[in-house]
């Protein structure tokens, strides 16, 4: 495996790096200064949004993620990923590479007709609309897809859809024009076979967001929220790809997803790694700088090897995505696992330079809380964390015994 980066990754690098210093951190005053006059619920983008989308756009760092649009590979991209993490909530959005946005085009590229391309994936491709994922719901345990509810019955050229989803990204901003639902289409057939996926403009009749639900206490600008379909109509043109094939759906949209948060995770942690190592060399206590107390030493050292651990991590998954394809068993595996390690990885890093900052650790002063709030719910989205090890498990206790496992387990007495 060689992780070095490309002469082409290398120039997206310096780019982006160039436009992060120079545009996007100087814009997240600006940025927080609207959210703060505007107040919690209110999820209208802050104009700096659009007008850095412009800049990035121009500078060619756009659409990044995804292979078909930027020539880039996983693994060239997973470097670029990682240097947005470090703006959270600027960076991935001007770049068009924000979340859910980034998963429902993966969708479209890969099951929408031309159709439903021209209409949704194209003005999404130009960051001229936003979308929402709709699969989550309040009722059942989620994490398991087959307990979904929300019905999606057929009635003549139409699909009826009655149900209740929450925590849906996204659809609280006023610029998210289309959900993508994922409902019961027959209850009868075998159980990775009843659930379907369709499209579903936010403005069809029915359609309800009934709130923004916050993440400890934080509300997000594009909101995630609680949404109620009642009898809502859509056309039978809508379904994305065949009737049944919603699980198949599923697994190739968050594959590609899971991967990216985790990115952009590690970058979340060189940053509140930096803040870390800043708040240590400047504060004195008990006579001597933070820095040399043996202790803080030791919250460092650790959060650097955890940094790198789930990096290499996150880059083998990528090659082996490249080179084996989303759906090839060890990508299936790798991105398990560093879904399970980054989001951890981010929270033990950020919750140290919580540590160290004391009482503005946990204030809105400082990013940090707001950024261990969404990484704590990370070990729950896209699948939590026991899923994952579930999976993790499964695939190692039946895997077949390798040739040293066989010589040394025969060698024990029993």
């Amino acid at each position: 495996m060689d992780f070095a980066m490309s002469a082409k990754g290398q120039d997206f690098h310096d780019r982006l790096s160039e436009f992060m210093t120079e545009f996007v951190f100087p814009a997240e005053k600006d940025y927080e200064a609207y959210r703060h006059e505007k107040g919690p619920d209110d999820h209208t983008v802050p104009p700096i949004i659009e007008e850095l989308k412009k800049l990035a756009r121009e500078r060619g760092l756009w659409n990044l993620f995804l292979p078909s649009e930027s020539g880039l590979s996983n693994l060239e991209y997973a470097p670029l990923a990682e240097l947005t993490g470090w703006s959270m909530e600027i960076a991935p959005e001007v770049t068009n590479c924000a979340a859910p946005d980034t998963g429902n085009m993966e969708t479209l590229h890969l099951f929408a007709n031309e159709e439903q391309s021209k209409q949704w994936l194209e003005p999404l491709l130009n960051g001229e609309i936003r979308s929402a994922f709709a699969m989550t719901e309040p009722a059942v345990a989620s994490s398991d897809a087959r307990n979904i509810q929300t019905t999606m019955l057929r009635d003549g050229d139409d699909y009826v859809i009655n149900g209740r989803k929450w925590w849906i990204t996204g659809a609280a901003d006023p610029r998210c024009k289309v959900l993508i639902v994922m409902g019961r289409t027959n209850p009868d057939a075998a159980s990775h076979q009843q659930q379907s996926m369709i499209l579903v403009p936010i403005d069809t009749p029915g359609v309800s967001v009934l709130r923004s639900l916050p993440v400890f206490g934080w509300q997000d600008q594009h909101g995630h929220c609680e949404i109620t379909f009642d009898n809502v109509r859509v056309p039978v043109a809508n379904l994305l790809g065949e009737e049944g094939g919603g699980f198949a759906i599923a697994q190739a949209r968050l594959g590609p997803g899971r991967i990216h948060h985790c990115m952009r995770a590690i970058g979340v942690a060189e940053r509140a790694m930096a803040l870390m190592i800043d708040r240590v060399n400047t504060r004195i206590a008990f006579g001597k700088p933070l820095a040399d107390q043996g202790v803080v030493q030791q919250q460092v050292a650790q959060s650097r090897n955890e940094i790198e651990q789930s990096r290499v991590l996150c880059h083998k998954a990528a090659w082996v995505i490249d080179k084996h394809g989303n759906k090839s068993k060890e990508a299936q595996q790798l991105v398990a696992m560093i879904k399970s390690v980054a989001p951890q990885m981010a929270c033990n890093v950020i919750d140290r330079a919580i540590q160290v900052h004391g009482a503005a650790g946990v204030s809105d002063d400082t990013v940090l809380a707001r950024l261990y709030g969404w990484h704590r719910a990370m070990r729950l989205f896209d699948g939590p964390d026991e899923v994952h090890m579930r999976t993790i498990a499964r695939a190692e206790l039946g895997r077949e015994k390798s040739a040293f496992a066989a010589a040394v387990t025969q060698s024990v007495t029993r």
